[in-house]
């Protein structure tokens, strides 16, 4: 028997709040069904809000039946590729399912797609990598190797994340934005993109740059610096290029040592010449 996601929703907030174990087999219940949800896509732990000052909302409910699935499962044991050596995790969290209809790409090599997260059409996994419970990934977009897409990372349509590129998980604090990775993104190589930041469409994260949700970044083009506030994270505007850069510590100490800071830098917004060189490789496909 399914329920709606109305009443998902709010069967999860009563569970959540019990804070025991006293219905462990309906949380159980419960869990599986929201895992079904979130791999059709048709739930998300956030989603676009135009009403919203970043432009998207947090589903919390879905936050907190992710932790109900943690909290009611038990260790069991997943095959590996040696019998003596087998994985071991909750039984709540198996991996993905899939098959040749759903039009996704995992290339042998170590790569896992846990259940409960979304991936669309068109998708590239490229091993090893890893996508957690509660991530959605866009059509056409591609993981490369050793990249994470992190518990409920919102990653839009024809984004390509790197190798070793980081998306990180916003599980805790539950009202938590994740991060935001919206359509068209290029996302870098050993890139890491962390608690709550919104990353908008176009925009060209360059390797090796570290975004945070609290992350001051300077726009040189808008002469502007960019900053985080009560309720709104680090967001990066639509179609910024953005590098690694770095700025002068100002304590005394700082100057007399010669110390600086890392810090990301807005140095021109997408063109042209931008899109030819990180438009997606169409052969791959």
């Amino acid at each position: 028997m399914t329920v709606s996601v109305t009443e998902l929703a709010k069967e999860i907030q009563r569970l959540f709040a019990q804070k025991n174990d006293s219905e462990r087999e309906r949380v159980r219940f419960i869990f599986e069904q929201l895992r079904s949800e979130l791999s059709a896509g048709r739930v998300r732990a956030a989603e676009p809000d135009p009403s919203a000052p970043t432009g998207w909302k947090v589903n919390t409910w879905v936050k907190q039946g992710i932790l109900l699935g943690f909290r009611a499962g038990e260790i069991s044991v997943y095959p590996s590729t040696h019998k003596d050596m087998p994985y071991l995790d909750k039984d709540t969290l198996p991996l993905r399912s899939l098959d040749a209809k759903s039009g996704i790409r995992v290339v042998p090599g170590g790569s896992s797609i846990r259940d409960g997260a979304y991936i669309g059409a068109g998708v590239i996994c490229m091993p090893p990598m890893y996508i957690n419970i509660g991530a959605y990934v866009g059509n056409d977009s591609l993981i490369d190797s050793h990249a994470l897409v992190g518990s409920c990372a919102q990653v839009g349509h024809r984004v390509h994340v790197s190798a070793a590129a980081q998306i990180g998980g916003v599980l805790e604090p539950i009202g938590a934005l994740p991060v935001i990775v919206e359509d068209e993104v290029l996302v870098g190589g050993n890139t890491g993109l962390y608690e709550g930041a919104v990353i908008r469409r176009r925009a060209v994260i360059a390797a090796g740059t570290i975004i945070t949700g609290s992350t001051p970044v300077y726009d040189l083009p808008k002469q502007e610096l960019i900053k985080a506030s009560p309720g709104m994270p680090t967001v990066i505007p639509e179609g910024a290029v953005v590098v690694p850069g770095a700025r002068a510590v100002t304590a005394p100490e700082g100057r007399k040592w010669g110390l600086s800071l890392t810090t990301p830098v807005i140095v021109k917004y997408r063109d042209d010449r931008t899109d030819t060189r990180t438009e997606l490789e169409a052969w791959i496909r």
